[in-house]
């Protein structure tokens, strides 16, 4: 058709037409005159509307199908980020049941002593470029920890806190060479002073030149000046190696130190020191050495000997 002044007549009268049917019908409701017109058209229509659905729904299903899969997937892959992000908070369950051993054993420890302890958790250790035994906890001044408290964990000391942030502190180890702590042996009250060798055990030299001293023996901390930087009684080693004189004023012992410093995790910072010296009580009970079972062996004559006239 072409576009003529007619012809848009014509558009504008179908339309008027139009607009004027679709209010006659919404006003006459279910009694509209239009009503059997509808049903003839529907019945006329309804087949060809059937078949276009046929055609049409399936791709408008499949189309749903992709959208909604696509965003199910989305959903699961999120879930399964959360999940493996809850789980490495979490801990896997043996992780777990070995921090709660630890940190009951800390307690023990603590309580036995009479420390009061804010526990931290070792979040870093120190750089790989320097040549110090330092680890990074995460307790800081905003959590009452300052310069020069004792760490110590359920088997001994650990080291003293050498530097603080409000969130963080830098624990320097006992393994350290730079570390120094004075020491008391269990049960004569020897007193000495431990230096860290590193990956080696602690070196200790005695003031007592002449002290008793053998394979096995415990010591503890000595404590300092008002309890800073070490508070007494804390469990440092065994003695490994009982050094010669060679005339020296002092002994040297070897001490294997209780503390596994390469598998530390939990850890307590004495914020409070003990009313009065606990001296060896906060050593484990010692281990008494199995005995040997002795085997006798006894000589039986066989019954087919026969006696000697």
């Amino acid at each position: 058709m072409r576009d003529t002044r007619e012809s848009r007549l014509l558009l504008v009268l179908l339309v008027a037409i139009a607009f004027a049917l679709i209010t006659v019908d919404i006003r006459g409701g279910e009694q509209s005159p239009l009503d059997g017109a509808r049903q003839v058209a529907a019945s006329a229509f309804g087949p060809v509307e059937r078949g276009v659905a046929r055609v049409v729904n399936p791709v408008g299903n499949a189309v749903s199908a992709v959208r909604d899969a696509d965003q199910r997937h989305s959903r699961i892959r999120q879930l399964e980020h959360e999940n493996a992000a809850l789980k490495l908070k979490l801990g896997s369950p043996d992780r777990n049941r070995n921090r709660a051993a630890e940190l009951d054993k800390i307690l023990r420890t603590a309580a036995t002593g009479q420390y009061a302890i804010k526990g931290a958790e070792v979040i870093a250790i120190g750089s790989a470029q320097g040549f110090s035994w330092t680890v990074t906890i995460d307790a800081g001044s905003r959590d009452g920890i300052a310069r020069d408290m004792t760490v110590l964990n359920g088997d001994g000391l650990v080291g003293r806190i050498t530097t603080v942030t409000p969130h963080t502190s830098t624990v320097l180890l006992a393994a350290d060479p730079e570390f120094t702590v004075g020491t008391r042996m269990e049960k004569t009250n020897e007193i000495g002073f431990a230096n860290g060798q590193g990956v080696r055990s602690l070196r200790v030299q005695l003031l007592n030149g002449r002290a008793d001293v053998k394979k096995g023996d415990r010591l503890v901390t000595f404590g300092s000046s008002k309890d800073k930087p070490f508070v007494p009684g804390v469990p440092v080693g065994s003695v490994v190696k009982v050094e010669p004189l060679n005339g020296d004023l002092t002994r040297t012992l070897q001490v294997r130190p209780f503390v596994s410093f390469s598998s530390l995790d939990v850890v307590g910072i004495v914020v409070q020191p003990p009313r009065k010296d606990p001296r060896d009580t906060v050593l484990p009970p010692p281990v008494k050495p199995r005995p040997t079972p002795t085997v006798t062996v006894t000589a039986t004559p066989s019954a087919s000997a026969s006696p000697r006239s």
